[in-house]
């Protein structure tokens, strides 16, 4: 990455996210946000650095902490919160919620609350744009945990053979749930399962949002060119619990504080600092800028209504038809 051209941009970019995705928890404390919601506090370097990555008509699948990919991927901070409370202004007027958010316009083809589904969706799109010979790349977010969902097996297979241009994106938070990495895999080395398909595999170092940036570039130039998927493993880790109302009584402390310790926003922005492309002020009045931002999304979510019970039937004709609902 270079962080003249790019660093600042993913500087704010990773402070929008981390301020948003803070709130979440009192959010759900209040009851305006209805059933799991997944922080992704932390982990903000991934999303950002892929993101930067892509050009505009490319796409990308995500997971059930899926609210930073979107972000990162353009999505306005206020119709994600509206979308996240199930209001009216969201991007899916509600009916999608913290795990199913759309944006079409953007290439978001949904997070997702079926863990691993992400994977071929992203692969489908990435067949679809090589079929159409679009000059297009789709990503699959997917964790650790959906590393061991078998549908990875199938789709790097198939995207191997096919040289489909697919990224697969596993954001390896060491925590399937409540579960520990080394508890569930024989073998967690996790980017060893490229290979065995026909998919390079790449780790990284995904507190870092310039590593991240540079092996996403690598991935998407290859994948342009036509030579096929790419497997980035990208060692993370969350700050906060699995969802809102995570006690964490599974993980010590110290292991936090220890990760905590190598936050990638400030490590991006001391590294910024020391090179002279940032001020402490600078610095200061970004974040003050980012609250700013975040208030106003918070002011625009809460205020927008509650979608009405006809809006129901909206947004599925075709399968009302196919039902015989409407005629």
């Amino acid at each position: 990455m270079n962080l003249r051209e790019h660093g600042r941009a993913a500087l704010r970019m990773m402070l929008l996210i981390r301020e948003f995705e803070q709130r979440l928890k009192g959010f759900a404390e209040e009851k305006l946000i209805r059933g799991s919601t997944h922080p992704s506090v932390g982990m903000e370097a991934v999303a950002v650095g892929v993101s930067m990555a892509l050009g505009p008509d490319d796409c990308i699948a995500s997971n059930h902490r899926g609210h930073a990919h979107c972000l990162a991927r353009g999505a306005d901070p206020g119709r994600t919160l509206a979308e996240i409370f199930g209001r009216a202004d969201g991007y899916c007027k509600g009916k999608g919620g913290s795990m199913h958010i759309g944006v079409q316009e953007l290439g978001i083809l949904g997070t997702n609350g079926i863990v691993g589904a992400g994977i071929g969706l992203a692969t489908g799109a990435a067949l679809a744009a090589s079929v159409s010979k679009r000059n297009e790349v789709a990503v699959a977010y997917f964790g650790d945990g959906g590393s061991n969902q078998g549908v990875l097996a199938e789709s790097m297979n198939l995207a191997a053979i096919w040289k489909l241009p697919v990224i697969f994106v596993c954001e390896n938070n060491h925590y399937a749930q409540s579960s520990a990495i080394e508890r569930m895999f024989a073998q967690p080395q996790i980017s060893r399962r490229g290979p065995a398909y026909g998919v390079p595999a790449v780790d990284v170092d995904g507190m870092d949002v310039a590593a991240v940036y540079d092996a996403a570039v690598a991935a998407v130039t290859r994948a342009r060119s036509q030579g096929g998927p790419t497997l980035i493993v990208a060692d993370t880790y969350r700050f906060l619990g699995h969802m809102a109302d995570d006690t964490q009584m599974y993980r010590a402390l110290i292991e936090v504080d220890e990760w905590r310790a190598k936050c990638p926003i400030d490590r991006l922005a001391n590294t910024l600092v020391a090179a002279g492309l940032l001020t402490k002020h600078e610095r200061d009045e970004m974040s003050t800028e980012i609250k700013r931002e975040v208030d106003d999304a918070e002011c625009m979510a809460r205020q927008s209504p509650a979608p009405t019970a006809q809006w129901a039937f909206t947004d599925v004709d075709t399968w009302q038809a196919a039902e015989g609902v409407i005629a």
